[in-house]
C-alpha cells in the first residue's frame, strides 16, 4: 500500500510518501517540504501570527495535492511542539481541518520520544541492546533510553534547534555571549533531566536522529564501517565542539556552501549544535550514531503494526 505521513513540526512541513506493508521496511516513493520556521511567527502571548497561520494553510494545502498526486491508500497526518504549545493552537487545528479536510494529530512530547525510539530501535534491530537516543526538532529536543522497542524513559525537553536559536541566538552571526548563555541554558535543563536515567544500563548505542544531528555529522563526522547504503555516520563530540565555533562565524545565508547544512537548517544549526554538544557532555557521550530513521518513520511502523 501507499502511506503518506504528514509532518507538521516546528521548523517544516513535511510530507514523506512511501511503499509499505507489515513486516517490511518502507520504501520512500515521493516527499514534499515547505520551510516555516513557524517560531518566527510566535506573537508575545505564544499564539501563532495570522500570517503564519496563513503560512501552515498553504504549506498543507500544497503537501495535499501532492498527496492526491502519489494516489496514496491513507494518510497519517500529525503536530508536534510547535502547533501543541501554542495558545491558539486547538483554533488553529480546527481552521486546517475546515479548510484542507486535514486533522491533524498532536502528539505529545512523550509520543515523539517514544516513537522515534521505536524507529531508531527497528533500523538497529535486536542486537543494539540498550540504546540512548538523542533526537533534536525545531522546538524541542527528545531523550530516551532502553533496551526494549520502546523505551524504558523518554522526556522531551524544549531544547528545539529552532526555539533555542530565537530565545538566545538573537544576532547573525551570534556572538561568544549569546553562545555561551545558551550552552549554560541547555546544560541547566539537561542537569535536571540526567537523574532520571541514572539507574538505566550503560547504553550498547548512543544513537542521534533528525534531519539537525545527520546534517551536523554530514560536517563534523565521520562514516565507517561499510559501504554504500550500509556505512555508519559517526559523530563524536569532540568533533561537534571544533566546529561549532566555525560554524558560527559564518553567516546564516552563506553556510549551504558546506557539507550537510541545507537552506532549511542554516538559520539554527549553530542552536542545534550547541545544543547536542551539551547534551553529549552532560550525559557522558563521546560519540554518537546517526540513525537515518526518525519520528515520521515510527509513525509509519507503529501504523504497519497495527494493521498486522
Amino acid at each position: 500500500m501507499r502511506l503518506g505521513v504528514l509532518d507538521v513540526g516546528s521548523n517544516t512541513v513535511h510530507l514523506l510518501i512511501v511503499d509499505a506493508h507489515p513486516g517490511a521496511a518502507p520504501v520512500p516513493m515521493a516527499s514534499h517540504k515547505s520551510v516555516l520556521r513557524l517560531m518566527r511567527y510566535l506573537l508575545p502571548d505564544g499564539s501563532i501570527s495570522e500570517e503564519g497561520v496563513a503560512a501552515l494553510l498553504e504549506s498543507v494545502r500544497s503537501a495535499t495535492v501532492v498527496a492526491r498526486q502519489n494516489n496514496i491508500d491513507e494518510l497519517l497526518p500529525m503536530a508536534t511542539s510547535a502547533l501543541r504549545e501554542a495558545t491558539n493552537g486547538q483554533q488553529v487545528l480546527d481552521l486546517i481541518a475546515e479548510e484542507t479536510g486535514v486533522d491533524l494529530h498532536v502528539l505529545s512530547g512523550d509520543d515523539e520520544a517514544r516513537l522515534t525510539f521505536f524507529a531508531v530501535r527497528r533500523w538497529y534491530g535486536w542486537s543494539a541492546a540498550d540504546t540512548l537516543l538523542f533526537d533534536i526538532g525545531g522546538g524541542s529536543l527528545e531523550i530516551a533510553a532502553g533496551a526494549d522497542e520502546f523505551p524504558a524513559v523518554s522526556m522531551s525537553l524544549p531544547l528545539g534547534a529552532g526555539r533555542s536559536t530565537i530565545a538566545f541566538l538573537h544576532d547573525d552571526p551570534p556572538t561568544s555571549a549569546q553562545m555561551n548563555a545558551l550552552r549554560e541554558h541547555a546544560r541547566a535543563v539537561l542537569e535536571e533531566a540526567l537523574p532520571s536515567f541514572a539507574d538505566l544500563p550503560t547504553p550498547a548505542h548512543v544513537v542521534g536522529s533528525s534531519k539537525t544531528i545527520r546534517s551536523l555529522a554530514r560536517l563534523a563526522g565521520s562514516v565507517v564501517d561499510g559501504v554504500g547504503a550500509l556505512d555508519r555516520s559517526l559523530l563524536r563530540r569532540s568533533q561537534l565542539e571544533d566546529w561549532i565555533p566555525r560554524l558560527a562565524r559564518i553567516p546564516a545565508d552563506a553556510r549551504p556552501a558546506l557539507p550537510g547544512i541545507t537552506a532549511d537548517r542554516t538559520f539554527q544549526i549553530v542552536a542545534g549544535g550547541i545544543v547536542l554538544a551539551e547534551a553529549m557532555a552532560v550525559f557522558k557521550v563521546k560519540e554518537l550514531e546517526v540513525s537515518p530513521w526518525a519520528l515520521r518513520e515510527g509513525v509509519l511502523l507503529r501504523y504497519l503494526d497495527r494493521l498486522g
